[in-house]
């Protein structure tokens, strides 16, 4: 009984982690189940339990079969090293929390050494953004997504994901190795039995990027979407993820006090990453995502 068990289940577990991506919809249960996707290693461990429990070789091998696929997945995420270097552009981009009680201690954190920061669920007059005014000489902000920049904006303008408000941004830093396109973005969320207009966001945003010719352009916000997330498919490739590029681990980013997920994403092409990391951000559900790029 307990080998049968073990076999069923590690074969199931094995499938899951490997053909996510043939899942159905299920009425939007597949999307949540991909944005915690890595979590589902936490079941290796009692698997081999089980089959050591059972005195079974055959058992154990099978019971092997997920930790494999895991490892072959998710392995090269915990081993990376970042390649280090000089930076020309930092970044930072954080959603401050529908509270907005992010504390100006926690803002000085996120934007200290950065060239930009971008800022998502801002409302007027709100701290997060009076701080990073006093911080910052240029800054643009449409609705609740913002940009501050410490170079010049050119071009700064409200751009349209179909979310029938305003909640995106284009905008051009000039910063000194040249001009860099800049879009913040906070798209639709995801829930179970409400992920298409999440969808539908994420391929607007896809379309805007494709159409965008800029030779440098980095994508900073909220996408509701995780790294595991079929549906980030729409974004990258053609760009590159600046965590999975340059940044040890997951780079979870929500929810801040136990992260299991990353919805905020530093997104780019024409340049290089050569780090990238999660900072935490006093009075936020989410933590900062940030990142160095070269070029």
């Amino acid at each position: 009984m307990l080998r049968g068990a073990v076999i069923v289940l590690a074969a199931a577990l094995a499938a899951v982690l490997a053909g996510h991506r043939l899942l159905p919809a299920l009425g939007g249960a597949t999307a949540v189940l991909e944005s915690v996707l890595p979590w589902l290693g936490l079941g290796v461990p009692v698997l081999l339990a089980a089959a050591l429990a059972a005195r079974h070789r055959a058992t154990l091998l099978v019971a092997l079969l997920p930790a494999l696929v895991w490892g072959v997945m998710f392995g090269p995420s915990l081993l990376r090293s970042p390649p280090g270097g000089t930076a020309d552009l930092t970044v930072a981009t954080l959603n401050v929390g529908v509270s907005n009680d992010l504390s100006a201690t926690a803002v000085r954190e996120v934007s200290q050494g950065r060239d930009l920061v971008a800022l998502q669920e801002l409302t007027p007059g709100g701290p997060a953004a009076k701080e990073l005014n006093s911080r910052y000489p240029h800054h643009f902000q449409v609705g609740t997504v913002g940009l501050w920049s410490g170079y010049p904006l050119a071009e700064a303008r409200k751009v349209d994901v179909g979310l029938g408000w305003a909640r995106a941004l284009r905008a051009v830093v000039k910063a000194p190795k040249g001009e860099v396109t800049v879009y913040v973005m906070h798209l639709a969320s995801a829930r179970p039995g409400e992920t298409e207009f999440r969808d539908e966001t994420l391929a607007a945003a896809g379309k805007l990027v494709a159409a965008d010719k800029s030779s440098r352009l980095v994508l900073l916000g909220d996408l509701n979407t995780a790294t595991t997330d079929r549906h980030r498919e729409e974004l990258v490739p053609p760009l590159a993820d600046a965590q999975e590029e340059a940044g040890r681990g997951f780079g979870f980013t929500w929810p801040a006090n136990f992260p299991i997920t990353r919805p905020d994403h530093i997104l780019f092409r024409g340049m290089t990453a050569v780090a990238a990391g999660v900072l935490e951000a006093a009075g936020s559900d989410h933590r900062a995502a940030t990142a160095d790029l070269r070029y």
